[in-house]
């Protein structure tokens, strides 16, 4: 599964999730991109999940692209435990993702299969999203 391999800071704050995504909106490599259309945080395992379901779509044909990374750290404390003592444990990763961030791209297969898979993968997002098409360069 997706994780830096080194970090700055081992524990993050929160953060906001505020405003639209302009890095990263525009389908770039592919021809066919998966968008979000609201802000959240999305996890290394719904990341491969949607990976997996896109690849067996279109049965290790095309090329697939993960355009976003999971590097912000998720700390929980322990079950059954007293406020207080300061911050818990790094326990997961997730990417920070706002309205127009392209996360997956595809190119290779056709544009309905493309479309399924794509559908495929947003059942396993927690975030609603749409298909887009690349616009073609003149």
């Amino acid at each position: 599964m997706l994780a830096p391999k080194r970090i700055r800071h081992r524990k993050t704050h929160k953060g906001k999730m505020r405003g639209k995504a302009y890095r990263g909106s525009r389908v770039s490599f592919g021809q066919y991109g998966l968008q979000a259309t609201e802000a959240c945080w999305i996890t290394n395992r719904q990341i491969e999940s949607a990976r997996v379901a896109i690849t067996r779509h279109v049965r290790r044909g095309g090329k697939v692209w993960i355009r976003i990374f999971p590097d912000k750290p998720v700390t929980k404390k322990p079950a059954e435990t007293r406020m207080g003592k300061g911050k818990g444990n790094p326990e997961e990763w997730v990417a920070v993702v706002k309205p127009g961030r392209i996360m997956f791209e595809l190119e290779g297969v056709g544009v309905e299969t493309a479309r399924r898979a794509m559908e495929l993968a947003s059942f396993k997002l927690p975030v609603k999203t749409r298909f887009v098409v690349r616009e073609t360069q003149l």
